[in-house]
């Protein structure tokens, strides 16, 4: 059974996870269009970070940061660093991962979650996912600007 819990991106099969996520983004995208966070920064206090797990062995990643709200609580997040592992693929862990996410999101009443995903045809299938969750595509977003590289994503709770 697989079990979605808190944990830590430092953690070592995480940290090895993550570091083939940013090889992966910087292989298919420029430098300046990656913006998928390292270990250090997804420890940071506004991002909730998730693993998947079976038995143990770790099956992908997926975490929401809170977007600042200067006149009080967030009411807006972002997804980051949803991830399968390669041997998981198929299995259906990127859908469990953001029904938990966007479930945990609503708990926290936020109005949207927001994304940001590639544009080439290796985030093809994240788009997909995406789009079947009811997210549609919008202007950038927090602190982003319009990139050629980028497709940016909301959807409404």
């Amino acid at each position: 059974m697989i079990r979605i819990d808190r944990d830590s991106p430092t953690r070592d099969d995480v940290h090895l996870l993550l570091s083939e996520h940013l090889a992966d983004m910087f292989a298919t995208s420029p430098a300046e269009s990656v913006h998928a966070l390292d270990h250090s920064a997804l420890s940071a206090p506004p991002i909730t970070f998730w693993t998947a797990r079976e038995e143990g062995d770790l099956l992908g990643c997926g975490a929401l940061k809170l977007l600042d709200s200067p006149t009080g609580p967030a009411r807006h997040g972002e997804i980051k660093s949803m991830r399968t592992a390669a041997t998981a693929r198929g299995r259906g862990v990127a859908t469990l991962m953001l029904r938990h996410i966007l479930d945990h999101a609503r708990a926290r009443n936020l109005e949207h979650v927001y994304l940001e995903t590639g544009t080439e045809d290796y985030f093809a299938p994240a788009r997909r996912l995406y789009a079947r969750h009811g997210f549609t595509e919008c202007p950038p977003f927090a602190d982003y600007v319009l990139d050629p590289n980028s497709v940016f994503m909301k959807l409404g709770l």
